[in-house]
């Protein structure tokens, strides 16, 4: 996706946008209304078409918005965790479980699951996980690991992070910095099972 929020930081565009986000988690695609959002910004109707175009212009922005956001994160994980692959990945899973669970408003826009949303959005949701995908399979090739052993090291991992969201979340488990590092070390294990 190509609009990057960077470009509109504390701006009308961005209060838009949050108030979208809003609106999504409240109404989800289908009863998504441009006009509570425009309301809840105190702008006119209009405000949000001068921004965005359309309605599809509207959730595109609001997508690549949670996008720039998780990717402004993983460069900063990248850039702490060092050459190895093997740290980047586990790095990045606790990285993700932690945007997750710290801002639970992204959380529900990349879990929604909606038809429409699915087929034109899909593809840009779907994104947010390549780092982290290329750099196992990167990883698994280095390593000799067979292509099915790697997609189930990756499900495994996934299931891993979304599982400990969800645990997060509904206070089944603390959200600690000591069961983020049980997170951790589950998700550095996978590494060594065969």
């Amino acid at each position: 996706m190509s609009v990057r929020r960077g470009n509109y930081k504390n701006s009308r565009r961005e209060e838009l946008i949050l108030a979208g986000i809003k609106e999504l988690n409240a109404h989800g695609v289908t009863g998504f209304s441009i006009r509570r959002a425009a309301e809840a910004c105190g702008v006119s109707c209009a405000a949000p078409a001068r921004h965005f175009g359309s309605r599809s212009g509207y959730l595109a922005a609001v997508i690549a918005y949670v996008s720039g956001e998780w990717q402004e994160e993983q460069t900063r994980i990248l850039a702490a965790a060092g050459d190895s692959l093997r740290t980047q990945i586990t790095e990045l899973g606790v990285g993700y479980v932690q945007f997750l669970v710290e801002h639970p408003q992204f959380r529900s826009i990349l879990m929604l699951r909606d038809e429409d949303l699915d087929r034109a959005y899909g593809a840009d949701r779907a994104g947010l996980s390549t780092t982290a995908r290329d750099k196992i399979t990167c990883y698994c090739a280095a390593a000799g690991i067979a292509a099915e052993v790697r997609a189930r090291k990756q499900y495994v991992i996934r299931a891993l992070i979304y599982g400990a969201a969800l645990l997060f979340e509904n206070g089944e488990l603390a959200y600690t910095p000591e069961n983020l590092e049980i997170v951790r070390s589950s998700i550095e294990r996978e590494f060594d099972l065969p």
